[in-house]
């Protein structure tokens, strides 16, 4: 009988790349129904994450800064669930930008995972927001919880353009390097450690992200129509205004957001890693 050794030394990166590259060709092979249904499970564990963030920070007295901070750890169960128990994300997929570079997957390949993981991802989202609001769990502290998802969310109907753009590169740069993290890890351990540092520091900076966008600014929407909310809103911030607070306002930080996902995963942060790692490689190949 052979006697099994444990290996506790993280993966190098060019190992890490190989394994990046070898998960997109995987995410290839799934059929549409396997990948939209765990880009919806992708959906609700991040918005699970962002309800367990409101829940912490709501009636903090700490200063700005630990409040903050304990919001991003709370908020990291969100990909902690998306990496440990397998799920399509749409912000980690940018990751599939490795494969395509290599040319194991094609162009296609990678806008069918983006696209239907970015719809999943939606549904998931609306699915937590619906049974949130049935759990009456929002009536905490005297509605004083619901009227800080209503503040979260008015903050963030209130970035302009490029705020909210920026703010979405930043984002997906530490979302994308907390997976690139993971991917050099053997145990469930480290994956979770590679997870909570990069998503605790985007969710503590107030950089955006696409898709937990999609819990908290419709959970917003759904609760400013609640009067006891709206008056426990304007004891935090009797000066708030909820104007752009609507579906409109929504789709406003969600195009700008997404679009600096994109940017800080797929390219200042994916590309960077497969130009250093792999392209050399592939450039010594062809001299040769």
């Amino acid at each position: 009988m052979t006697e099994q050794r444990f290996n506790f030394n993280n993966y190098p990166p060019a190992e890490m790349e190989r394994k990046v590259e070898a998960a997109a060709v995987a995410k290839t092979k799934l059929s549409f129904l396997s990948l939209f249904m765990l880009s919806i499970l992708a959906g609700c564990f991040i918005a699970l994450g962002a309800e367990f963030c409101t829940l912490v920070i709501f009636d903090s007295n700490l200063s700005i800064g630990l409040t903050k901070l304990l919001g991003g750890i709370a908020f990291s169960l969100g990909l902690i669930l998306v990496v440990i128990g397998g799920a399509e994300l749409f912000t980690g997929n940018n990751m599939f930008v490795m494969g395509f570079a290599s040319r194991i997957v094609t162009f296609k390949q990678m806008m069918r995972n983006l696209s239907v993981s970015y719809l999943g991802n939606f549904i998931g989202a609306m699915i937590v927001v619906f049974i949130m609001f049935l759990t009456n769990q929002w009536k905490m502290g005297d509605y004083m919880l619901g009227a800080k998802a209503v503040l979260i969310a008015t903050n963030k109907t209130n970035l302009t353009f490029l705020e909210a753009f920026s703010r979405g590169i930043f984002c997906n740069m530490l979302v994308c390097l907390a997976i690139w993290m993971c991917s050099s890890a053997r145990t469930v351990v480290g994956k979770v450690t590679a997870i909570i540092f990069p998503i605790t520091a985007f969710v503590a900076s107030g950089f955006e992200h696409s898709i937990a966008n999609m819990y908290f600014i419709p959970m917003g929407i759904l609760l400013k129509q609640n009067a006891n909310v709206v008056n426990a809103v304007l004891k935090i911030a009797p000066d708030v205004s909820l104007e752009r607070l609507n579906v409109r306002g929504f789709l406003g930080n969600l195009l700008p957001v997404t679009i600096g996902n994109i940017i800080g995963g797929a390219v200042m942060t994916c590309l960077v890693y497969w130009l250093i790692i792999a392209f050399p490689k592939r450039f010594k190949k062809k001299k040769l």
